[in-house]
């Protein structure tokens, strides 16, 4: 194969992995041989082949067979690589407020924003409308009184969507802000590369040069002491400079195990905002969504009443789930030719309803628990053994053994890092009051029936 031919494969590749992350990661390759089936190309350093080889090897490989090649492997192998093929990033010094407006947002080191993820796509209900208001003020590209913004919920409940929206809807207003969206793991990786290349300078100025930080599942960074400290003071550079910074988790900052308490202190003094779990109307809605989609892809295909009820009301673990057993169920219905009725969903959701049965999240446990008793989920896994809150804590421990199929040690970590005789202790304490005290009989049924319902 010719340099030439490689040449097509790139531009076929901007394509497929966008403008920056073709740039930063898929330009600096240099195509070193082709034969037995294998093609090898030199890289700048270990590391970038690493990262490199785990994320677009395929996509390469795929391309390559696309282009005529016979291609079973790709290998990447140091190299000395031509100063024109250097990574962007090194080439990225915007020392003055003149070089940073000439530096364009291909330069940035960001992940590639999914299209589908707009505000517009996003299903406003009870569960998410304070996330969705917050995204929506940041989105305006005008000042707000907080800072960060703080999204934090569970799997599939839409804190990536409002991100991606976010960083969408200030492409579109404010196109001269330099807005960079990426996961805390992305964050990381471009640290290390930067302390093995000996280039944290570029990495800093870099960094401090956006308007907008957007960082995605900043729990990854914990544990992690030397990131903690360059996010830390990448953080305060972008607050003193009154740059807007929105991140997400899946838990609370102070609920964050070895997170730095001086990062969590900083991420709490915006809005910390929670996406609690769905409710019935709201995967509806979303169901209904998704058909007015799916009508366009499927034409013909006739959807009987009470199916979208019947899903939102059994699938309650995620949006993702509950999205991904609707695509399975129009397509099966578009190969087979029939019409989607409840029987049609039953046996072609045969594993995903069985599998959604009795899914109850300990956090989801804590949280009604919390509720019902009037008390801090703080306090809940907390130290506090003050009566009103020790006893709560037990009921807690006693249905998450019930309802869940988590170890008791597994248990234990979920309510404060408490060791598992502690958690058998609890259960075994309730299960001696059941019998003689009926208001406590009374919670437990009713707690069950909100978590189970």
């Amino acid at each position: 194969m010719t340099n030439e031919t490689w040449g097509q494969v790139r531009e076929e590749l901007i394509k497929r992995v966008g403008k920056n992350n073709y740039t930063t990661w898929i330009e600096p390759l240099k195509l070193s041989h082709l034969k037995n089936g294998v093609a090898r190309f030199e890289v700048p350093t270990i590391f970038f082949g690493d990262w490199v080889q785990r994320n677009y090897a395929d996509h390469i490989r795929t391309q390559l067979t696309s282009a005529g090649a016979l291609v079973d492997r790709v290998e990447f192998a140091v190299g000395i690589a031509p100063a024109e093929a250097r990574p962007a990033k090194a080439a990225v010094k915007p020392a003055t407020k003149a070089a940073r407006s000439r530096a364009s947002d291909e330069e940035l080191p960001g992940a590639p924003l999914d299209a589908r993820f707009t505000f517009d796509s996003f299903v406003v209900g009870k569960p998410n409308e304070l996330a969705h208001a917050a995204a929506r003020r940041v989105a305006e590209g005008g000042p707000v009184t907080f800072n960060p913004l703080f999204l934090y919920g569970g799997v599939g409940l839409g804190k990536t969507h409002l991100m991606h929206a976010i960083a969408h809807e200030l492409q579109l207003r404010r196109p001269e802000l330099r807005v960079l969206y990426l996961s805390a793991e992305q964050f990381m990786y471009r640290f290390v590369q930067a302390l093995r290349d000996r280039q944290v300078m570029d990495f800093k100025e870099l960094f401090r040069s956006v308007d907008v930080l957007m960082v995605d599942d900043v729990q990854f960074i914990a544990g992690k002491d030397s990131t903690q400290e360059e996010f830390f003071h990448t953080f305060n550079a972008l607050v003193d400079a009154n740059k807007q910074i929105v991140i997400s988790a899946d838990r609370a900052p102070g609920e964050i195990k070895d997170l730095e308490d001086r990062i969590k202190s900083r991420l709490q003094c915006g809005l910390v905002v929670d996406l609690h779990p769905t409710d019935y109307e709201l995967r509806l809605g979303i169901l209904q969504q998704k058909v007015d989609f799916y009508r366009l892809q499927y034409k013909g295909l006739v959807l009987a009443d009470g199916v979208l009820e019947f899903l939102a009301h059994r699938i309650t673990t995620n949006v993702r789930v509950l999205e991904g057993a609707l695509t399975r169920l129009f397509a099966f219905a578009s190969l087979v030719g029939r019409e989607i009725t409840l029987d049609l969903a039953q046996d072609c959701l045969a594993d995903i309803l069985r599998s959604s049965d009795r899914k109850v999240s300990i956090e989801e446990i804590q949280r009604k628990v919390a509720e019902h008793y009037n008390i801090r989920l703080s306090d809940m896994i907390g130290p506090k053994r003050l009566r009103n809150i020790a006893r709560p804590r037990q009921v807690a421990m006693y249905l998450s053994k019930q309802l869940t199929p988590r170890s008791l040690p597994e248990i234990g970590r979920r309510f404060g890092g408490r060791d598992h005789t502690t958690i058998m202790h609890g259960v075994r304490k309730i299960e001696e009051l059941m019998t003689t005290d009926s208001q406590l009989s009374d919670d437990l049924q009713l707690l069950r029936r909100l978590l189970q319902g």
